[in-house]
């Protein structure tokens, strides 16, 4: 409709600059009414009573002028309507093709250690969902990528995170700053705790009716002192889809899917992650060799990458042998990691390629992006070569890569 009075407009205006009529003297005049003879005018001027409201004004004795004009006011009335609908049609397309697109549009950014377990299974969601996503890789040190943050730990993901920079340390102290920081807190919206994280993008995949952030109020987040007096955060219903009945009914079209998903979702944060330090950590050797890689793989500075691998390497050795009297492992810690796997592949069972089925569920994301943060170590090769796990975890690299839960 737009574009066909854009049209028309045209038209009209190349008629009246061809025009005939337009050419004669004193035409003009039973177009547009008298005219003043001085010239062009504001169309508020102060030189008479009121105002002086003269849209066209033309040069006496210039014949055609006024045609001329009123040709070139046609033209540029329908150049413009044409423009805003040809504007009007980009911006429908692109909208149309934001809704299309995986996340609906979604803008993420991940802030992330690359060898946390946690920022591990992030990342796996995200693969496997076709879910485009920035990386900000968080000096483990000084942290300076997320001193924007009261939350303190990784994973962080921001939702729409490319709207504007996070404000730094530095701009944080500045006065004139707060403005900009309440600007900053109702452009982005901070998702924290792995499991928060993909229990919540989960939701909004599904449920198109929600925003992220209504879906984060059904996740409140509850403080609490643990036994060694160290206040921690945790987040009520972190394993559950916010999902209608129906919707509920086509993700988990078979009984108990539901309940078997959140149990193995909580097994692999309770007690699969717990098994990881222990074993990549075992050895003094083994130990070097893990910071050599975390360090490779990191965000070190020169020094801060030497001290991590020698000053870190011996540190994590003792503290994983306190890590495995705290989870009462075994001397020979890999056994509880082969233990643990098998139970896993078990709880598939044979006739399953994965615990979802057909492609895997939030459980099979979890276990695989746990166990990932062990590859290129001897923990890693051990595992796959005394468990039953290779061909499901096979099976799952080719699921991410390939993106097969992209809607």
């Amino acid at each position: 409709m737009a574009a066909s009075c854009a049209r028309t407009l045209g038209k009209v205006g190349w008629s009246l600059l061809d025009s005939a009529a337009v050419r004669r003297s004193g035409s003009v005049s039973s177009l547009l009414g008298q005219v003043s003879a001085h010239g062009f005018r504001r169309a508020f001027g102060t030189g008479g009573p009121g105002i002086r409201s003269k849209l066209v004004s033309l040069r006496a004795g210039r014949p055609g002028g006024g045609g001329r004009l009123l040709g070139c006011a046609f033209l540029l009335g329908g150049g413009l309507g044409l423009y805003q609908t040809v504007r009007f049609s980009v911006q429908q397309h692109r909208a149309e093709e934001d809704t299309k697109a995986p996340g609906g549009g979604l803008t993420l950014t991940l802030y992330q250690y690359k060898t946390c377990p946690f920022c591990s299974k992030v990342r796996a969601f995200l693969d496997f969902h076709g879910l485009p996503y920035e990386i900000v890789e968080v000096n483990p040190v000084m942290r300076q990528e997320i001193k924007w943050s009261a939350y303190r730990k990784v994973p962080i993901l921001m939702v729409n995170g490319d709207v504007v920079r996070p404000p730094t340390a530095q701009m944080r102290s500045r006065p004139e700053t707060s403005s900009y920081l309440r600007f900053f807190s109702l452009l982005l919206q901070q998702l924290n705790d792995s499991s928060v994280i993909i229990s919540s993008l989960s939701t909004f995949l599904v449920n198109k009716d929600k925003s992220i952030s209504e879906i984060l109020r059904c996740y409140p987040q509850m403080k609490s002192v643990n036994e060694s007096g160290k206040e921690v955060t945790e987040y009520n219903n972190k394993y559950w889809l916010m999902l209608s009945e129906d919707e509920t009914a086509d993700v988990y079209p078979e009984k108990g899917m539901q309940k078997e998903e959140m149990k193995w979702r909580q097994w692999a944060d309770n007690w699969l992650v717990h098994l990881i330090s222990p074993n990549v950590y075992r050895s003094t050797g083994e130990a070097l060799a893990s910071f050599d890689y975390i360090v490779r793989e990191g965000k070190f500075g020169t020094f801060e990458g030497f001290f991590a691998k020698y000053v870190g390497a011996a540190a994590m050795y003792l503290i994983s042998k306190r890590l495995k009297s705290r989870h009462n492992l075994q001397d020979d810690v890999r056994q509880d990691l082969y233990k643990a796997v098998n139970d896993w592949v078990a709880a598939i069972g044979k006739n399953r390629k994965f615990m979802g089925g057909e492609r895997p569920n939030l459980a099979d994301l979890a276990v695989f992006g746990v166990l990932r943060v062990m590859e290129g170590l001897q923990a890693f090769d051990d595992m796959m070569e005394n468990t039953k796990v290779k061909f499901w975890y096979r099976r799952m690299e080719r699921a991410t890569l390939n993106h097969q839960g992209q809607h």
